[in-house]
C-alpha cells in the first residue's frame, strides 16, 4: 500500500505557509517569481497526483491540460479580454473538456498502454501548437501576455500583488484537495487504486470514478497553466511537451505519490534545484535525473514516505 503520511499531525505545513506569506517582505521580484513558479507547478503536480497517487493511473500526457490552460489565457489576453474571471474560467473549462475527451479515449487501457496513449494524445496537441503559426505562433509561441490589473481591490500589477494572489489560490486548492481525499468519493477512488476488482464486486462504478478523477485533474492542471502564463507573459509549445509531462511525473514520485503534501514538496525541490543548478551548469537536467534515481532507490515512497519511515522507526 502506498504511504499516506502527510504531516497532518505536524506544524510543518503551517510553518511553510507562514514562510510563503513573508517571502515578499524579504525578497525581490526575482525570488518572488521563482516561488510563484514553485506554487504553480505544485498545483500541476497535485493535479497529476489525483489520478496517479489516488487513482493509480499513470500518465505521460498531463502537460496537455497544463498547456491548454496556458494557451487559452494567452489567446484571450492578446485578444483584448481583460477579465481575470473570464480568462480563468475559460482556461479551466477548456482544460476540463480536453481531459474529458482524453478520458474517453484512454481509461479502458492500463499500465504501459495507458502511458503510451496519453503520451500520443498529448503529442498531437503539441504538434498542433508547434505547427499552427497563425493561431499559436508555432515555435515562437505567444508573447505579450498581460495579466489582469486587479481583482476586486486586489492589485495584481505588482510582483508582490500577483504573488499573494497565487498563494491564495495555492492555499485554497490544497485545502479543497484535502477535503476531496477525505470525502466518500476520495476514499472510493483510493479503493479503486488498491483493488479495482473488489470495488467492482462491491458495486462501485469504477470507470465513472476514474473518469471523474481524470476530468477534475485536467481542470486543475489548466488552472496551473493559466497561473504560469500570467507569470511568464509568454506561452510556447514547451507547455504541452513530453518534457513537462515527465517533469511533473517526477515531482509527484519524488515527493510521494498518494500523499497530500508530497507533490508540493517534489515541485518545490525540482523548481528550486532547477533555478540553482542551472545557474552553475548547463547539465542540470542530468543532475536532477541522478537525484531522482537516488531517491527512487533509497526512498521508493518519495521524500514524504522517507519521513514516515523515520517517524515509525523513532516510535518503535
Amino acid at each position: 500500500m502506498m504511504n499516506t503520511f502527510d504531516f497532518r499531525n505536524s506544524a510543518l505545513p503551517l510553518l511553510v505557509l507562514l514562510a510563503l506569506v513573508v517571502v515578499p517582505l524579504f525578497a525581490g521580484s526575482y525570488v518572488q517569481g521563482v516561488v510563484v513558479k514553485m506554487m504553480a507547478f505544485a498545483l500541476f503536480a497535485v493535479s497529476l497526483n489525483i489520478i496517479l497517487g489516488y487513482g493509480g493511473m499513470a500518465s505521460l500526457g498531463h502537460a496537455a491540460f497544463f498547456g491548454v490552460g496556458a494557451y487559452v489565457v494567452a489567446k484571450m489576453s492578446t485578444s483584448g479580454v481583460d477579465s481575470l474571471w473570464l480568462q480563468l474560467l475559460a482556461a479551466v473549462l477548456l482544460a476540463t473538456v480536453t481531459a474529458a475527451v482524453f478520458g474517453l479515449l484512454t481509461l479502458r487501457a492500463k499500465g504501459a498502454y495507458l502511458l503510451m496513449i496519453t503520451l500520443a494524445l498529448a503529442q498531437v496537441l503539441w504538434g498542433v501548437a508547434y505547427s499552427w503559426k497563425s493561431f499559436t505562433g508555432a515555435d515562437d509561441g505567444i508573447p505579450g501576455i498581460s495579466r489582469p490589473v486587479s481583482i476586486f481591490l486586489w492589485d495584481l500589477s505588482t510582483s508582490s500583488g500577483y504573488y499573494y494572489f497565487v498563494l491564495a489560490v495555492f492555499t485554497v486548492v490544497l485545502a479543497l484537495t484535502g477535503l476531496f481525499v477525505a470525502s466518500s468519493f476520495g476514499r472510493a477512488l483510493l479503493g479503486v487504486r488498491e483493488n479495482e476488482r473488489r470495488m467492482l464486486v462491491l458495486g462501485y462504478p469504477v470507470w465513472a470514478y476514474k473518469y471523474l478523477a481524470c476530468v477534475l485533474s485536467g481542470g486543475l492542471a489548466g488552472l496551473a497553466g493559466a497561473l504560469m502564463a500570467w507569470q511568464n507573459g509568454f506561452v510556447g509549445p514547451s507547455y504541452l511537451s513530453v518534457a513537462y509531462s515527465a517533469m511533473v511525473l517526477i515531482m509527484v514520485i519524488l515527493g510521494g505519490a498518494g500523499t497530500l503534501y508530497g507533490p508540493v514538496l517534489g515541485a518545490f525541490i525540482i523548481i528550486g534545484l532547477e533555478n540553482y543548478i542551472s545557474g552553475i551548469t548547463d547539465r542540470w537536467v542530468l543532475i536532477l535525473g541522478l537525484i531522482y534515481v537516488l531517491v527512487t532507490l533509497f526512498a521508493p515512497n518519495g521524500v514524504v514516505g522517507l519521513f514516515a519511515m523515520r517517524k515509525k522507526e523513532g516510535a518503535s
